[in-house]
């Protein structure tokens, strides 16, 4: 399939036994490394026109952008996590962020980088800066969450029933609810009819939807919750980040990721630059990207690592 503004030849590797993840590496080996993490239920083509703005040289300086799609999204494999799948893949945050430091050992990155984040992406990213703080440079944040579901924030009710309830599931399995639901309801601005196509093309069938309704379910709201650990240490340790370089950008209609997760980054990273719009929804970097991806390019040049 021929995806819009997508010009790239994405690499694969094994990252558990039998299990391929896809992922860009884009630009100059040697340039400044930038980390992006897309959420559910987008996959690396959200990126796409911040990789070709960083990719390319300006005034001599461009950066290599490392994005990959999680296992059972976008184009890497959608293993099954029954008890007899082989291979078997168990859809979890710990599992994420594993993968994320099998990836960049893979990439022979072993230095200094930017982590650029959006929904399930923050948690994921700031999961893997628990044990690699100092190699966390400069942060892009994007509608997104490194620590639990405020105390003034309800919880959607759309999540709740695809987290909770077979009905939901169903839904999400058997009618890609939440991807197409987040293509149209995800923006303010409609996207074209090929974008929206290229959006939902890896998630085509009943198993190819598995990891759309994982991630779901894994939403941690307590103690019990297999993700709580680690998005409870996340937030306990966001202050951690202030003294270095962050960017925010955020779409105050997004339903889920609103005003009250912003106030949380707000308050933990105090010195960071924001850009928060109005008009913009959870695919910030859709109805924004005019605006944003000069504007982080700008933020990364400003704000170079050596």
């Amino acid at each position: 399939m021929n995806y819009p503004d997508y010009p790239f030849h994405p690499q694969r590797f094994e990252v558990r036994p039998g299990i391929a993840m896809s992922y860009l590496d884009e630009g100059p080996r040697d340039g400044e490394v930038v980390v992006m993490l897309h959420g559910n239920p987008s996959w690396s083509y959200y990126w796409r026109h911040l990789v070709l703005a960083l990719r390319e040289p300006v005034q001599g300086k461009a950066y290599r952008c490392i994005v990959p799609d999680h296992v059972g999204m976008g184009l890497s494999d959608k293993p099954g996590d029954a008890a007899d799948a082989a291979p078997r893949y168990d859809y979890t945050l710990q599992s994420r962020v594993d993968d994320l430091q099998a990836l960049l050992d893979h990439a022979g990155v072993t230095g200094d980088v930017t982590l650029a984040v959006h929904d399930w992406g923050g948690m994921i990213g700031f999961g893997w800066a628990l044990n690699n703080a100092a190699r966390v440079r400069r942060l892009v944040i994007l509608n997104t969450a490194a620590f639990p579901l405020p105390a003034s924030k309800k919880m959607p009710w759309q999540l709740t029933l695809g987290r909770d309830s077979l009905l939901g599931a169903g839904l999400i399995r058997g009618f890609n609810a939440f991807a197409a639901g987040a293509a149209k309801q995800g923006v303010e601005v409609a996207i074209p009819r090929d974008v929206r196509r290229a959006y939902l093309a890896p998630y085509d069938s009943w198993a190819n939807r598995i990891a759309t309704l994982r991630f779901v379910q894994d939403i941690p709201l307590g103690p019990g919750d297999r993700a709580w650990p680690l998005v409870e240490e996340a937030g306990r340790r966001l202050h951690e980040f202030a003294d270095r370089p962050a960017f925010i950008g955020w779409g105050l209609r997004d339903f889920v990721f609103d005003w009250h997760f912003l106030d949380g980054f707000h308050r933990a990273l105090p010195e960071a630059q924001v850009q928060a719009f109005e008009d913009a929804s959870h695919y910030v970097l859709e109805d924004k990207r005019a605006v944003l991806v000069p504007a982080i390019r700008t933020f990364l040049d400003n704000h170079r690592l050596r």
